[in-house]
Formats: structure tokens, sequence, C-alpha cells
């Protein structure tokens, strides 16, 4: 299934035909979304059993928890991650996040079309996480949003782009502690008391680009729950191992 109108997809092709795609790594002519054959085969995707909680790789039954999720359960439900965050995928997400290669926005919608097959198919409606609007008005647009209306467009789940705002505006995370970022997004976000009617009842799946401790994805399932969403679950593109020192 096309991802926009049939014109904006011509145009794109025959672009493509006279500026052939490069590749992001530097590597030979893509096959697909800007990644060399080599490039694509180092992508850590997370195929196995993960914890149902969290998404963390796991070598247990995939309906298991780790133990920090028996210990401390999430505020969202559910999570899955398409691939580890490492040197290799580390490069096509900054580029969507940061370089305007919104085209890469379906990609990754695929990959998670794959990696949260089980949370899509049950949920009512999928949200992302949101952008200040002042952060919005710098960066132009919110790369979570443009995943998020790619798999909503792939998968036919009805996509709510405003569900969310963040009301105030947050400093980075990067570099922050797991209680730093905690308390860097406590009450950052709500539900437009417009929208919560809408929201009331629904199994929300919330999208974001990365999964570093949480606190952001959690911070947002807070504010769904309380305007009565009956469940929220999570899909990221990719998700941190623990250590990994990549800038996000």
């Amino acid at each position: 299934m096309g991802t926009g109108p049939a014109p904006e997809r011509l145009w794109r092709a025959a672009l493509d035909l006279v500026f052939p795609p490069q590749t992001l790594d530097g590597g030979p002519r893509p096959l697909a979304g800007g990644l060399s054959t080599p490039a694509w085969s180092r992508i850590h995707f997370l195929d196995g059993p993960v914890c149902d909680g969290c998404g963390a790789p796991s070598e247990y039954d995939p309906a298991s928890r780790c133990g920090a999720c028996q210990a401390k359960p999430r505020a969202f439900d559910r999570a899955r991650a398409a691939c580890l965050y490492d040197e290799t995928s580390r490069e096509p997400i900054l580029k969507l996040k940061h370089a305007d290669r919104t085209d890469l926005a379906p990609l990754m919608a695929r990959w998670l079309s794959r990696a949260a097959r089980e949370l899509i198919d049950d949920a009512d409606a999928i949200a992302p996480v949101p952008l200040h609007r002042l952060r919005l008005l710098s960066r132009r647009y919110n790369q979570a949003a443009e995943i998020a209306r790619a798999l909503s467009a792939l998968t036919g789940t009805p996509y709510l782009p405003d569900a969310l705002v963040r009301r105030r505006s947050t400093d980075s995370q990067a570099g922050k502690s797991g209680s730093g970022r905690r308390r860097n997004v406590a009450g950052a976000f709500e539900v437009p008391p417009a929208r919560r009617e809408r929201i009331a009842g629904l199994r929300v799946l919330l999208i974001d680009d990365v999964l570093t401790t949480g606190a952001t994805a959690e911070a947002c399932a807070r504010a769904l729950k309380v305007a009565g969403a009956s469940a929220v679950d999570l899909a990221v593109v990719a998700r941190v191992k623990e250590a990994a020192g990549l800038t996000i």
C-alpha cells in the first residue's frame, strides 16, 4: 500500500531516475530506504523473544516479562522495538529526526508493522509522542508523527495526531539519568479536554523513534490513561542497550 498521494509517489520516482538515491552509509546504491545491503545486514532486528513489558531481548517465552518489569511495572502495558539502537541503526534514525529525511518514515513504519504486529492488531488507534510547539516550529515536523502516520496508512489503524500535547517545553533527555529523565518530563503531557471523549475506552498504540529509559513513554501513557484510555502499548523503531553511549 502506498504511503502518500499518487502524484507525490510519481514525482519521487521521477526524481530517483534523475538523481539516483545515495546510501546513508556510503555503500553501494540502496535497495530501499537509503541503506546499502551490507548496512542493512548489520542492523540488529529484534526477531527473537522479547520481554512483553519493555521489549528487551529475552531468552524466555515472549509472553513473559523481565525481572525489571516484574519488579516495577511500566505505565505503558506492553512495548516492542524493531531493532537495537546502535552504530548502524543510529544513522537513519538521526537522519529522520534532524536532517529532513521524512522519506525514511515509511521504511521505519514497515519495520514496526512486523515487530509490533500483535500490538497493532489489538490497537484501536495510533498516536505519536508529541513535540512541544516551539520545538515543532524549529524542526518543522515531528519524527514520531511521521512514523505513526505512515504506520496508520500501512495498517489501516486510525491515526490520532493530536491525542496528546506537550504542554510545557522540556530540556533534551540526552545525558540525563533515569531519574533525571523522569523529573524532566513529569506532568509535561496531557490529552486536550476536547480530545478526552475520543480517547476514553480506547487501546492506544503510542509511537516513538527510540526507547531509552522509557520515561517519556511512561509520562505519555499516564496522560492517556488519565484521559480514559483502557490501555497504552508502545512501539518504537529502536531501543537502547544499557550503557550504549550513543547520542539520540
